[in-house]
């Protein structure tokens, strides 16, 4: 899960370069999904990876407008399936 803090609540620039360059995805990091707060204050993105290291090549070109946290996330039955067998 990617929770991306857009810079004084201004999604503006985002959706701009996202309508010019698309969301400028490295080969391997898929985009599932997204959400935003109502307050504009942060967008939640579900991303998928087997390397997590593909995310610093995307972040690095919308880091100007924003401010990231990844969170690495697994579905209930995953980890249910994981930790308690």
């Amino acid at each position: 899960m990617v929770i991306e803090r857009f810079r004084n609540r201004d999604a503006a620039p985002i959706y701009r370069r996202f309508r010019e360059q698309g969301r400028m995805l490295p080969d391997g990091l898929r985009y599932a999904g997204s959400w935003i707060a109502t307050n504009f204050d942060r967008c939640f993105q579900l991303m998928e990876c087997d390397d997590e290291r593909l995310f610093a090549d995307w972040m690095a070109k919308w880091n100007d407008p924003m401010d990231f946290e990844v969170v690495p996330v697994a579905t209930s039955a995953e980890m249910q399936q994981k930790h308690f067998p």
